[in-house]
């Protein structure tokens, strides 16, 4: 990881000033989002893929990609695959918590990808793709470190290495938007790089 010294200097002004409605759900990328409407970050490798993921989940008002957890103010994409930012690609989530719960949130975000390789995510290599989640509420961080220690062991069982996922508040952070035409990617592009899979690893029910 860049140290906050070593980082580049970034700019004032955002990359992507005026985003575009979502182009699958036709909301907005930054709101204000309805009564209620609760909001997650998560990073787990290409952030492509990952949107797709969540965009399709039933009760989800919004999604958007964009670069969180680093030092460098409104990078570029290229900036970020520099390794020079300290930024990991991550994903917003906005969603209605009455319809989808945080739970299966959580439940997508561990099943489809590999949360025990540190600066990676399958081939694609760099602190850039680690693994992360930043939340915003309370209740959201609880269920998090409670899903991490579920999830923990059942992939210890299958004899996978510790869990690397970095989990902070969103509020410690920045969420800088991506440039226009990473967002939706894969709608717009639709044989598109796809990397993710569900792992066949499924997040147990928790005890109440």
């Amino acid at each position: 990881m860049v140290a906050p010294e070593g980082a580049l200097a970034g700019r004032s002004n955002p990359v992507l000033p005026h985003p575009a409605p979502h182009a699958v759900l036709g909301s907005s990328l930054t709101g204000p989002f309805p009564e209620g409407t609760e909001v997650l970050y998560v990073a787990m490798g290409c952030f492509w893929g990952v949107e797709e993921i969540l965009w399709r989940l039933p009760g989800v008002v919004t999604t958007s990609v964009g670069y969180m957890g680093g030092f460098t103010p409104n990078p570029t994409y290229e900036e970020v695959c520099s390794g020079r930012t300290g930024q990991t690609e991550t994903a917003m989530v906005a969603y209605d918590p009455s319809v989808l719960s945080t739970f299966d949130v959580l439940k997508a975000f561990w099943e489809n990808h590999d949360p025990t390789q540190g600066y990676r995510q399958g081939n694609d290599m760099g602190t850039q793709y680690r693994s992360a989640v930043y939340y915003t509420t309370d209740g959201q961080r609880d269920l998090i470190e409670r899903t991490r220690d579920a999830y923990a062991a059942v992939i210890a069982d299958r004899g996978y290495p510790d869990i690397t996922t970095e989990i902070a508040p969103a509020e410690s952070s920045t969420y800088y938007l991506a440039e226009d035409y990473h967002q939706q990617y894969l709608y717009k592009n639709p044989n598109g790089y796809r990397c993710h899979a569900n792992t066949g690893l499924a997040l147990p029910p928790l005890a109440s």
